[in-house]
């Protein structure tokens, strides 16, 4: 029984001339929303609760997923003006006691929530990163790993021909996001200024690598890659 916690407000300004007048995370991707595909993969992985925060023509994703999907509950936060990745992380966990999932609204990637969960738990990791493995960096953050699996490096720029990323795919002890002053309102970037501040502060990250499927589709070559990816689901 885990709740999971999904960042969908974002503007998607990258993605806006090919995908116009919808939320990012509502792309049409083989005639469904690219967020249904997300939710019903957690869902079988044994997510109990969404949490979705919602901004940018948000009425779209209410409208859609309503109170429930697949029986399982859903409730909203939702943004009257844009927080930031890291500004809507803190919104919707204000009230939370308890280890979440937070996902990104447009990254896909396929997680055994059990192995995670029980790496989370065995490395007594209140932060705990899925990652994946590519052979270039490009747009993400090149993840640097002690062989049982903590994070050394946010951004490393070692010139390896493979890589870990960030899969957009985290379990968190909401008690260590509490360190963390937040003015309601307060646009925070997760990637520029939660994470970077939390680590540069002491706080233990690690990482966990998983093998199956990935697709982040924010801009448009991935997008349109995004239909084959996920043709099974």
């Amino acid at each position: 029984m885990i709740t999971a916690v999904i960042l969908a407000g974002g503007l998607g300004t990258r993605l806006q001339d090919t995908v116009s007048e919808l939320p990012k995370p509502m792309a049409p991707i083989n005639n469904r929303p690219f967020l249904e595909y997300q939710i019903e993969y957690w869902i079988n992985q044994g997510v109990s609760k969404f949490i979705l925060s919602v901004g940018y023509l948000r009425e779209c994703i209410i409208e859609h997923f309503g109170n429930s999907y697949k029986n399982v509950p859903i409730e909203y936060i939702q943004e009257k003006q844009q927080l930031g990745t890291g500004g809507a992380l803190l919104s919707a966990t204000v009230d939370m006691n308890e280890v979440f999932l937070l996902l990104n609204g447009d990254t896909f990637m396929e997680v055994n929530l059990k192995t995670f969960y029980d790496f989370h738990v065995n490395s007594q990791s209140n932060w705990t990163f899925a990652l994946y493995k590519m052979n270039h960096q490009d747009r993400y953050m090149g993840i640097k790993l002690t062989p049982n699996g903590k994070i050394l490096s946010l951004n490393s720029n070692e010139d390896n021909k493979y890589t870990y990323i960030n899969g957009g795919v985290y379990l968190i002890n909401s008690k260590v996001l509490s360190s963390f002053k937040y003015k309601n309102g307060e646009k925070l970037s997760l990637e520029n200024e939660i994470l970077p501040a939390y680590f540069s502060n002491g706080g233990d990250l690690y990482g966990k690598e998983f093998k199956g499927k990935f697709i982040d589709i924010g801009i448009p070559t991935d997008y349109f890659r995004a239909s084959q990816i996920l043709e099974n689901y």
